[in-house]
């Protein structure tokens, strides 16, 4: 989710960018899209087209699915990190190509959550911070949607609250040649930014008047599939890891401490089909519209924290609740 250091994730995405650009003619029947494949780690336009090719499929006649697994941690001082739930998702993403040369990258992604003794998927869940049972909202980002081009995007805006505009610069990401015939690609994004849970008015929810949040995405793939002129995909493994503020959810309000995720993502080639039952039956329950790619651009593009604000209501705050303290500061 980051630009120059660009991912998301999450796969786990950036805001709407060039919203208004003019796609480019449809390809011709049977005809194929073109695409570097001579690897230069100095080539904006190589970076443009290979990171489309993993993020998703160059292929506008195709769509990407993508699979990420993992766990969530508490972190508070005095105590030791404590794992809190499982975490399994999925993506569907599709490209469409603009006049000059950028491609359009339009996903939706669903994320729940499991309890890790169980394995399933959670409705609601205990939290062991306050004591109480709190309902488990999923992560629904639809769409999530920006550009590609020969120039790193802009961070994502979140629905105007983050006005960060960092300087123009070519679209470069940090790669490396592995071992074995693999390369590595590594990209980050690190914000603080206007929170949308406002404490005044989510006081359980929000964890106060600013958002930071910090991802982290290693991607490992072939050398062979990069240089290959027929794979309008590139299939890949990899990790992705986040710190987040405490899960709006979770009812932590302005509690010290934080979230990390530790997750594997891969590529499902064949979809639906290689999902696990239980996520696409989770899934939709939320709509089919979660099980493909859309088709067109819209927006916005929102996180789960702004579409949290969007969709939820408050929760009522009991008579002299206080945030819960870790250890080091209870008195």
């Amino acid at each position: 989710m980051d630009g120059a250091k660009f991912s998301r994730r999450d796969s786990l995405g950036l805001a709407a960018l060039a919203a208004g650009a003019v796609a480019a003619p449809a390809l011709a029947k049977g005809a194929k899209p073109r695409f570097i494949t001579k690897i230069d780690f100095k080539d904006p336009k190589w970076t443009r087209d290979t990171y489309v090719r993993i993020d998703a499929d160059i292929d506008p006649t195709k769509e990407k699915c993508g699979w990420l697994k993992g766990r969530a941690y508490g972190v508070r001082d005095g105590e030791k990190v404590r794992p809190l739930f499982d975490v399994e998702g999925f993506s569907f993403v599709r490209t469409k190509r603009l006049e000059d040369g950028s491609y359009r990258r339009m996903l939706r992604e669903i994320v729940f959550y499991r309890d890790i003794n169980t394995g399933k998927i959670m409705e609601s869940w205990h939290n062991p911070y306050t004591n109480e049972t709190v309902k488990v909202v999923p992560i629904a980002n639809d769409p999530f949607n920006f550009t590609i081009g020969e120039w790193a995007p802009e961070p994502p805006s979140y629905g105007g609250l983050n006005k960060d505009k960092p300087p123009r610069k070519p679209f470069l990401q940090n790669w490396e040649f592995g071992p074995e015939g693999t390369m590595i690609l590594r990209t980050e994004v690190d914000m603080i930014y206007p929170n949308a849970l406002k404490p005044d008015v989510w006081v359980r929810e929000s964890s106060g008047p600013m958002n930071r949040v910090s991802e982290h995405f290693i991607y490992v793939v072939k050398r062979k599939d990069v240089e290959n002129p027929n794979l309008t995909h590139i299939p890949h493994i990899g990790s992705w890891s986040r710190v987040t503020p405490w899960l709006p959810w979770m009812l932590m309000g302005q509690a010290p401490g934080h979230v990390n995720y530790f997750t594997n993502f891969q590529t499902i080639p064949n979809g639906v089909a290689g999902l696990p039952a239980d996520l696409v039956a989770a899934a939709r329950k939320y709509g089919d519209k979660w099980l493909s790619a859309p088709t067109e651009d819209y927006g916005p593009s929102l996180s789960s924290l702004e579409n949290y604000a969007r969709e939820q209501k408050p929760a009522p705050v009991p008579e002299g609740w206080t945030p819960p303290q870790p250890p080091s500061l209870k008195k």
